[in-house]
Order: C-alpha cells, then sequence, then structure tokens
C-alpha cells in the first residue's frame, strides 16, 4: 500500500501525526482528538480535529473533486473573498472495493475551522420562525456574498443554506462560503451564469428553510408540543422571502454597476452616487466620465469599486481598531456622536484622530468589558459593544429620551429586544448554555425591555 501524500499549508505537528492513511470514517475518537460538532446535509463525510490549538475541518471526497475544491478556495483566498481558508490536501491510498465494486481515489480536504460563526440552523431552531427581522438579515448576508463572487468571477453552483456559514457583524450577518465542489472561477462570468447561479440560490434557500420547519413541526409532534407561533401560511411566507433574495441582489449588483449619465451642469450629482457606494461599505477605487455620443451636453459616470470595506478601513486609519464593515460602520456613528460632545465640551477644535483616542479609551474599551460581561462572555467584545449601542437606542426611541448604559446592559444580558440584532447573541452560544426560548420567556424579555409610560 502507498503512503499518503499529504500537502499541507500549515506548521502543525498534530495535523501530521494523524492517521492518514486510513479512510476518515474509521478514525477513533480515543485515538484522534475529534471534537463533535453539528455540521448541515452533506454528500461528504466531514469530521473536526483539534491539534496544536486550533480546529480544522476534515472533509473526505474523491481525489478529483478535491483537488478542485483546494485549488478554488485558494484562489478565493487570494482574492480576499469570504470564504473557509484551505489548509491542505492529502491523498490517501487506494481504498478498498465498496459493496458494489467500485473502487474510488479518495483524499481528504482540510480547512481553518471558522470560529464564532453558525449555521442557519442554530437561529431557526433557537429563535421562533415569527420573527422575520432574523432571516431579513440573513437574506441580505447571502445576496451580498453571492454579488461579491460574481463580481470576481466566481460561479458557485450550489448556494444553500448548507452550504454557508454565517458571522455577526454589527447589526449585519457575514455570509461565508463553505463548499466549492461545484464552484468556478473565471475572468469574468455572463449574464446567463449569473442569473443561473442566482436561481439555484433562490430554489435551494427556500428548500431549506421550509425543510427547517418540517424538522420542528416534527420535533414537536414526537414531544407531544404544538409548535408555537404555528403560522399555517408560513410556508409560503418562505418561499415569499427566499424570491426576495433576487431582489436583493439585483439592487446591490445595479448599485455597483450601473453607468448613470449626467448633464455636464449637473456634475455636482455624481457625489451622490459615490456616497451610496461608500454608505454600502465599498471602497471608490477609480472614477470615469466620458461623454455620451452624439448628446454633447452629457457624461456618463462609470465607478471602479473595491473591497467592502470602506468604513473599516476609516475607523482603523483614525483609530487603529481592527474590525469587520457592518461593526466600522456602527463605532464610526458613536465617535462622531463622542466627537460633537467633545467639540461643545472644550470649547476648541478637536481633530478626529484625537477624539478617537479619548473616546477608545474613556467610552470604548470600558463600554467593551461592561458589553461583554452582560452576554456572558459570548462572542467578541467589539460585538458585544455594538450590540450595547443598538439597544440603548431602541430602548431610548421607545422612552423619548436616552435610557443610559445601566438600563441598555441590563436589557441586553436578557438578550434585547425582540428584533434587534443583539438576539442574535444567542446562536453564538454552546447548545448546553441555552435555555428554552419559549413564547412566555420572549414575551418576559420584552415586557422587562418596554419602558414605563
Amino acid at each position: 500500500m502507498r503512503a499518503p501524500e499529504l500537502r499541507l499549508r500549515v506548521t502543525s505537528p498534530g495535523l501530521l501525526a494523524l492517521p492518514w492513511d486510513r479512510p476518515l470514517r474509521d478514525w477513533d475518537a480515543t485515538e484522534v482528538p475529534l471534537r463533535d460538532i453539528p455540521v448541515g446535509p452533506s454528500r461528504h463525510l466531514v469530521r473536526f480535529v483539534e491539534t496544536d490549538g486550533q480546529l480544522w475541518a476534515l472533509k473526505q471526497l474523491p481525489e478529483r473533486i478535491a483537488a478542485k475544491e483546494y485549488a478554488v478556495l485558494r484562489q478565493l483566498e487570494t482574492m480576499g473573498l469570504p470564504a473557509v481558508r484551505a489548509a491542505g490536501l492529502v491523498i490517501q491510498p487506494e481504498a478498498d472495493p465498496d459493496e458494489f465494486g467500485r473502487n474510488e481515489d479518495t483524499a481528504i480536504l482540510v480547512t481553518h475551522y471558522l470560529s464564532q460563526s453558525w449555521q442557519f440552523r442554530r437561529l431557526f431552531m433557537r429563535l421562533p420562525p415569527n420573527r422575520p427581522k432574523h432571516r431579513a438579515r440573513l437574506l441580505d448576508a447571502m445576496a451580498s456574498l453571492l454579488v461579491e463572487l460574481h463580481r470576481h468571477g466566481v460561479f458557485w453552483g450550489d448556494c444553500s443554506l448548507a452550504n454557508t456559514l454565517f458571522s455577526r457583524d454589527g447589526q449585519v450577518l457575514q455570509a461565508w462560503l463553505v463548499d466549492a465542489e461545484t464552484s468556478e472561477v473565471h475572468p469574468q462570468l455572463s449574464d446567463g451564469q449569473r442569473q443561473y447561479d442566482l436561481d439555484i440560490m433562490v430554489e435551494n434557500v427556500a428548500g431549506g428553510m421550509m425543510d427547517m420547519v418540517a424538522r420542528m413541526t416534527e420535533q414537536a409532534a414526537l414531544a407531544g408540543e404544538e409548535p408555537e407561533d404555528a403560522d399555517p401560511d408560513l410556508d409560503e411566507t418562505l418561499v415569499e422571502e427566499a424570491r426576495g433574495v433576487a431582489t436583493r441582489y439585483a439592487e446591490l449588483w445595479d448599485a455597483l454597476h450601473a453607468e448613470p449619465t449626467f448633464n455636464f451642469a449637473d456634475r455636482y450629482r455624481i457625489e451622490g452616487q459615490l456616497r451610496q457606494l461608500e454608505d454600502l461599505g465599498f471602497v471608490v477605487d477609480e472614477i470615469e466620465l466620458r461623454p455620451v455620443e452624439e448628446e454633447a451636453d452629457q457624461l456618463r459616470l462609470r465607478v471602479a469599486v473595491g473591497d467592502r470595506r470602506f468604513h473599516a478601513e476609516h475607523l482603523h486609519k483614525v483609530a487603529g481598531l481592527d474590525v469587520g464593515e457592518g461593526q466600522a460602520s456602527i463605532l464610526l456613528g458613536d465617535l462622531r456622536a463622542y466627537h460633537a460632545m467633545l467639540l461643545r465640551e472644550t470649547g476648541r477644535e478637536v481633530s478626529e484622530s484625537e477624539a478617537a483616542i479619548s473616546w477608545l479609551n474613556r467610552v470604548v474599551l470600558p463600554g467593551m468589558r461592561r458589553a461583554h460581561e452582560a452576554v456572558g462572555g459570548v462572542g467578541g467584545q467589539i460585538q458585544a459593544y455594538c450590540d450595547l449601542l443598538e439597544v440603548r437606542w431602541i430602548l431610548s426611541e421607545r422612552a423619548g429620551r436616552d435610557v443610559g448604559d445601566a438600563v441598555a446592559l441590563e436589557a441586553l444580558a436578557r438578550g434585547g429586544p425582540t428584533d434587534s440584532a443583539a438576539r442574535l447573541a444567542v446562536v453564538d452560544a454552546a447548545t448546553g448554555q441555552l435555555p428554552k426560548l419559549s413564547g412566555e420567556v420572549l414575551a418576559q424579555l420584552d415586557e422587562t425591555n418596554r419602558p414605563s409610560a
């Protein structure tokens, strides 16, 4: 029997010591540091290993498919796209024939485990299905991911809830590609390729959400319970929401690729177009203005955009914080409010960088610690502070006044208002740490967070 061929991109003695000569299904937990982590439906066996203080995802599949996926993931990493990072590829010895006499070469694809991420079904199972704002955040994230892939010439081919992971980024979600078996990278995609990929996403998302509803109903029936907040039209609602992904995709794609025309005297309107892109988080790389043929007084605007990191890069420049784009958008709003307060208090000009230093030390760092304690240490400190800001804003809007940090921290510790992004923090904890979120508990949380008259 030939020895396995290892191609690892990481220096990890623990990985090298694994029994690569054996099929993944035969690995014994008493010999290998396997970790039991829930996974969604998969065509291939996926297992997790913890070595040298890191967690790795291992997937066994045919050598040809494994080599292709490995190459695609390497390309996506080079392009800076949100996808799991390939850590290695192991070509295993020839396996014994299966029950049908087939003898297919096998391989194991090794990827870095995406920490502080979760699957859609965790959110769906832990929060009642009558919370459409949480699903809206998820669908926005999937549409944004597909736009980013298509902008870089990546055809996914199998976008689904099962092939996507999500992480929190302020009040939005970041979607990550975790399965590239059917993906292809081209210099540019045709409109037909983009539409086909989008159709696959819509169909798979609708099916995935309805499947979750069916599972929840089945589990409730087996337990002799009635599904909470049962909605007889939920399937139809979910299908319509899935179709809405196509609308989200089209709006974002058009915002990035539209080439509007302006009268030469109305060049000021160009600033509005650029601000729209910056508000979406995109860095404007290049602006091109060209006369429109046969219309001497008209100019056509073409904008080249880079990564979706406009606010994150600005915050890093003035405050040195390395955060997600969604988090940066929230934090910059907090910084601007603090800057304005400093100007009033000091009665002199204060630069943004000077304000940022004071803001970090007096507001952000202590706020991060208090917010992280309020959520029981779940997730990251920056995200906890963003949740605190959101909860404080929601409760202040309800009360018609600033309720302050103490009230917001108390509400955050109880889970936050029902449809706030802070409520998503519940999916960051391990399953065993979570109480059952019944309708009664949710009603109590809403009543607790509702200001008195």
